[in-house]
């Protein structure tokens, strides 16, 4: 899951080498803390919310597929 959500938000950013994102796991579900570049924050947020929202979409259905819970963060 964290390869998928990495190729997505380095596809929608200028500077990837500033991507990081922290996995926590605990025995109900997966949080994804993704922290981009401030300058890249609104591209991976979208117009409201709409990118952001795909994107947990995308990591949920991945999680649903190995029978799991994931959720994904966005921090700055």
């Amino acid at each position: 899951m964290k390869e998928i959500l990495e190729i997505i938000i380095t596809s929608l950013v200028d500077d990837k080498d500033a991507v990081e994102i922290k996995v926590t796991e605990n025995e109900r579900i997966t949080v994804f803390e993704v922290k981009v570049a401030e300058s890249d924050m609104g591209k991976v947020i979208g117009r409201q919310g709409r990118t952001a929202r795909a994107i947990r979409t995308v990591v949920k259905a991945a999680a649903n597929k190995e029978q799991k819970r994931a959720t994904v963060e966005f921090v700055e």
